[in-house]
């Protein structure tokens, strides 16, 4: 195992602190939650099983490589069966199920582009420049994706005020 490997209880910090996270960032890259779980499961597996050297910014190393993972799999998903449309991968802390569902539906339409720039802002709580790095684009491109994205869910989910 190499000197700067993961160790076992580096891992089980890493989870415990990013593991429901990244469950629900793969359901944001379009994971049923079941899925999602795995795919998380699997990539801790691999950081146990060595050969990784230990990356300046472990939690942005996590979204890419559970990004990675997702859309993998989402390819032999879609081969196999239809996604279905509504899974609760967003589960209000509260019990308010109704608020849930708007902001879960208001994420589901918005482009993918920009849900996952919010998903990655807000619950992952990256910085522009980590969004920028993990999704390979230019820190203004991530900054307008956020920007667009904050635009359309306060449209959709702040109350119409007066005209």
């Amino acid at each position: 195992m190499p000197h700067n490997a993961f160790k076992a209880a580096e891992v089980k910090a890493l989870y415990e602190k990013h593991g429901s996270a990244l469950a629900a960032y793969g359901c944001c890259c379009g994971l049923d939650f079941g899925t999602a779980e795995d795919v998380v499961q699997q990539v801790f597996l691999k950081l146990l099983q060595g050969g990784s050297a230990w990356p300046q910014t472990p939690p942005a190393y996590l979204f890419r490589t559970v990004r990675n993972a997702a859309l993998n799999r989402l390819r032999d998903i879609r081969r196999e069966v239809e996604m279905p449309e509504e899974t609760p991968w967003l589960i209000s802390r509260d019990g308010r199920e109704e608020e849930a569902l708007a902001v879960r539906t208001a994420l589901r339409d918005l482009p993918d582009e920009q849900r996952e720039a919010i998903f990655l802002k807000i619950w992952a709580g990256m910085t522009l420049q980590e969004i920028a790095d993990l999704l390979e684009i230019s820190i203004n491109t991530a900054a307008s994706r956020y920007r667009y994205a904050l635009e359309k869910l306060r449209e959709r989910l702040l109350p119409q005020t007066k005209r």
